[in-house]
């Protein structure tokens, strides 16, 4: 791959790729600058729903990547552009751990009388009464809206649950399909494109989810690499529903994959 030739921009997940449990993982602060150096545009794409845009470009910057908030793309802030188009003044029932209701906007949240359930990442709020409530908004006609699926992520302790095994239990008992607002739709991929003022085919996606970031984005026509580390899991990849255009250790091997270095 030749960066000045093909690819105009990087999308980057966060967790398990540039950090795991916010601690930078080898090389990647220096392959990030590298990136930028060679004035590739830069998005941070993440279903992180456990911190807004801001808070997570502090962090990132306290730990030395060049970062900001406006290089950093949530999950919560796509979801609310979604809800924003499609669903203009519901009432919200919000299931999730952490505080991102600066990332939703003017988003309407209630208790009850919900429109909407839009579930985010999981933690210690999916608790029974958190869950039992919004099934009881489902079965009364809310519409079910996800950010993510993830079945789990990484922390330096281990792999943790998320919020995908709670969200097919809320589909299979209420008989309703979520919509899926974070990666891995189209939808998603196609907001960080918009914000980079790039085309798919110029764009290349790093993930360590080789189904959410990596065959997503390839399906929305970026050019997927997976690395391994965060949740990579050899199993998985041999399991996987496709192939990833290229597999390298870790992000820190970016650079020389676009070409960008020896």
């Amino acid at each position: 791959m030749e960066a000045k030739e093909s690819v105009r921009a990087v999308l980057i997940d966060i967790d398990g790729v540039l950090t795991v449990s916010w601690k930078p993982l080898p090389g990647a602060v220096a392959a990030l600058r590298a990136l930028r150096a060679a004035g590739l545009g830069v998005a941070l794409v993440t279903n992180t729903t456990s911190r807004t845009r801001a808070s997570i470009a502090e962090t990132l910057s306290e730990a030395g990547f060049e970062v900001d908030a406006s290089d950093v793309l949530t999950a919560p802030a796509v979801t609310a552009a979604h809800l924003a188009e499609h669903w203009p003044g519901a009432r919200c029932l919000l299931l999730n751990s952490g505080g991102i209701e600066a990332d939703l906007g003017d988003v309407t949240l209630v208790e009850e009388g919900a429109d909407v359930v839009l579930v985010g990442g999981a933690g210690p709020g999916f608790d029974y009464p958190a869950l039992n409530r919004a099934f009881g908004e489902l079965q009364r006609g809310a519409r079910l809206v996800a950010m993510h699926r993830n079945l789990y992520w990484r922390t330096d302790a281990g792999l943790q649950l998320d919020s995908g095994a709670f969200l097919l239990g809320l589909e299979r008992a209420a008989r309703v399909e979520a919509e899926v607002t974070g990666k891995p739709s189209r939808a998603f991929f196609e907001a960080a494109l918009a914000r980079l003022g790039v085309g798919a085919e110029q764009a290349v996606m790093v993930g360590d989810d080789i189904e959410s970031d990596v065959l997503a984005a390839q399906r929305a026509g970026l050019t997927g690499v997976l690395v391994r580390t965060g949740k990579y899991q050899p199993e998985t990849h041999e399991q996987a529903s496709g192939t990833p255009d290229h597999v390298v250790d870790s992000f820190a091997d970016v650079p020389q994959l676009l070409g960008l270095a020896e």
